[in-house]
């Protein structure tokens, strides 16, 4: 997969906030490169500059009155527990990490894979 400088940006600011975690795998997924916690998604990055998270099904609703984020539907499924957070909410680097620790705090109670 060619990697667009956007995503790369992304992915470069997202590697300074898990700083080295060494529970954190990189993947390919979802046509964007994706940051796994303990194998469970984390935070996913697009070349069009979103993110996806993994907030839970139970922080789910709670996710989504934030700016800057949609459900994540996969087909014609809707994927609950799953959030895109669009580029412009996420410009502020303190953003962008107060995002990924709500996402780390769910991803984290999970047993490993």
């Amino acid at each position: 997969m060619k990697i667009s400088s956007t995503m790369e940006h992304l992915a470069d600011r997202v590697r300074t906030i898990l700083d080295g975690d060494p529970r954190i795998t990189e993947k390919n997924m979802f046509g964007g490169l994706t940051f796994l916690l303990n194998g469970h998604i984390l935070v996913g990055t697009k070349k069009d500059g979103r993110i996806l998270l993994s907030v839970g099904k139970e922080h789910n609703a709670e996710a989504l009155q934030r700016h800057g984020a949609s459900q994540m539907v996969h087909g014609e499924r809707t994927m609950k527990g799953f959030i895109w957070v669009e580029g412009e909410a996420i410009e502020d680097d303190d953003d962008l990490r107060e995002w990924v620790e709500l996402a780390e705090r769910w991803v984290s109670s999970m047993p490993p894979k």
